[in-house]
């Protein structure tokens, strides 16, 4: 008789390979890849990261963290993620949804809402502490 153990969490979440990538690694502008995949995280993080790099005020960020931060919630949730559990760093098409997310925390701190920045960065290290290690500064 086998056991199932009981307070294991859910299982790691593994999004499937998203085609804006190859395309952002091809050097199109971030804008025209989410043009042509608007339900893509890793654009919407693409032009979050690309408008923060840029210098651009910290609410135009924060919009466009936003949209890459919904678009993943609908992704995950179609690839049975329940509302918890690992999102792991490590499998790349996982990218958009943490780079997302993390550029929605650091948005959010700069515009000085602290709820939203603590919520966000807690889901992020929640999901993945090898992601907040690596993108919140």
């Amino acid at each position: 008789m086998s056991h199932v153990d009981l307070m294991a969490g859910p299982p790691p979440t593994h999004l499937p390979a998203d085609p804006a990538d190859a395309e952002l690694a091809g050097g199109d502008a971030p804008a025209d890849v989410v043009r042509r995949h608007p339900e893509s995280p890793a654009a919407w993080a693409a032009l979050a990261q690309q408008a923060r790099e840029a210098g651009a005020d910290a609410v135009t960020v924060y919009a466009y963290a936003r949209v890459g931060y919904h678009r993943s919630l609908d992704q995950l949730r179609r690839n049975g993620w329940k509302g918890h559990g690992p999102v792991p760093w490590e499998h790349e098409p996982n990218r958009g949804f943490l780079r997302s997310l993390a550029l929605l925390a650091l948005a959010a701190r700069a515009i000085g809402e602290t709820h939203e920045w603590e919520r966000c960065s807690t889901f992020l290290r929640d999901s993945s502490a090898a992601a907040a290690d690596e993108l919140l500064d």
